[in-house]
């Protein structure tokens, strides 16, 4: 709160100008008509603006040379505008009023340039005929008096019930680009999560493809066909947005099938897939969680290791439970980025529609991920 007060403490000084304005009524300098108090309201926010602004972006006035210029063009016109009317001494004066909105409207397009173009017609569509119905009474309706006469008390503030309008269309246009910018802000850090995928695996597996050229083995077009589609896949369709839920089944195969390959031990894995293919997913989710299993557990091991992977569906969720056993002396302290990565890209992805959950009993890991078929 304090920070905000901070922050914005120049429009909280330009709140003086209230009190102002009832000091000059008090002392005879102006007259405040009898029951007319809230009349005086617009007139306190413009000038309480013109106040408060320059002081809100003094520091960013100093830098910015154009922006004095501007600044100071106005302020000339204001000056300018202030000695018209006080010289020709006109209720109403039509100059005076074309030239501070003249005034107000440069005003807010130093402030708000792009909004201003953007919407420029339907200021000009609200605005244009207010000002003529208002030379119309001013000027064509008759003499002084009878423009008096006719002149509904509060159609002055006619001109001020628009700001409201336009100010509401302002606040969903910085809504919407504070909701752009969070979006973009999602998918580049989904990017760099997925870049982020362990490569590690890649450059072992080309080594033992290296090796097995070598060794003239039967297994080697198999090992290059695997590892191409896994390329791929990681490549291009790890790009999209969502995945049928069978090319992701597929990558995990071939992933597993490469690593029996690679491993000379006996290893035990195992992958059960029971569940609609057709669904759709987030891609390279559950590789993360396979990699894991198999750093921290496959490889720690000198026999009996195992990896027993479940993939199954309910009316609601999609389940991914992967359990694999480890040797908790050869665990490193060291926290990797795999786990991290999957927790922020599910946050991002999933967000209150996913749940990941690791239990680590003894010597045995388990992860569940549920992911919401409706997400």
């Amino acid at each position: 709160m304090i920070s905000f007060l901070k922050k914005y403490k120049a429009f909280f000084i330009g709140l003086i100008i209230i009190p102002i304005f009832y000091l000059l009524e008090y002392v005879g300098l102006i007259i405040i008509p009898e029951g007319r108090m809230l009349n005086i309201i617009p007139y306190a926010i413009f000038w309480g603006l013109v106040i408060a602004l320059p002081i809100h972006y003094f520091n960013h006035s100093k830098k910015n040379k154009k922006t004095v210029i501007k600044g100071v063009s106005l302020l000339l016109l204001l000056i300018i505008t202030l000695v018209i009317d006080s010289i020709m001494k006109l209720p109403d004066n039509p100059i005076t009023f074309i030239l501070i909105m003249g005034f107000w409207i440069g005003l807010t397009y130093m402030l708000v340039p792009t909004f201003i173009k953007k919407y420029w017609k339907l200021i000009a569509l609200i605005y244009g005929p207010l000002l003529l119905y208002f030379l119309y009474l001013r000027l064509f309706s008759g003499d002084l008096e009878a423009y008096l006469k006719i002149k509904v008390d509060s159609y002055f503030i006619i001109f001020f019930l628009p700001i409201p309008v336009l100010f509401l269309i302002w606040i969903f246009e910085q809504w919407k680009w504070v909701k752009n910018l969070k979006a973009e802000k999602s998918k580049t850090e989904l990017s760099l999560l997925k870049s982020q995928i362990n490569p590690h695996f890649f450059f072992n597996t080309l080594n033992n493809l290296y090796a097995l050229t070598i060794k003239n083995s039967k297994q080697a077009p198999d090992v290059i066909l695997k590892l191409s589609d896994m390329m791929r896949y990681t490549i291009y369709e790890g790009e999209k947005e969502m995945v049928k839920l069978g090319d992701e089944i597929d990558y995990l195969n071939n992933y597993i099938e490469l690593h029996k390959i690679r491993y000379k031990k006996a290893v035990e894995i195992t992958f059960k897939h029971e569940i609609d293919a057709s669904l759709s997913i987030a891609p390279l989710l559950y590789i993360i969680l396979l990699e894991n299993a198999v750093k921290h557990g496959i490889e720690t091991l000198t026999e009996n290791a195992y990896i027993h992977i479940n993939l199954y569906e309910d009316k609601d969720f999609i389940y991914f439970k992967i359990e694999n056993n480890f040797d908790p002396k050869e665990i490193s302290e060291a926290k990797g980025i795999g786990l991290t990565n999957l927790k922020r890209r599910l946050a991002l992805i999933y967000p209150k529609k996913h749940e990941l959950t690791v239990d680590k009993t003894n010597n045995i890991y388990k992860a569940t991920l549920k992911i919401s078929k409706h997400a």
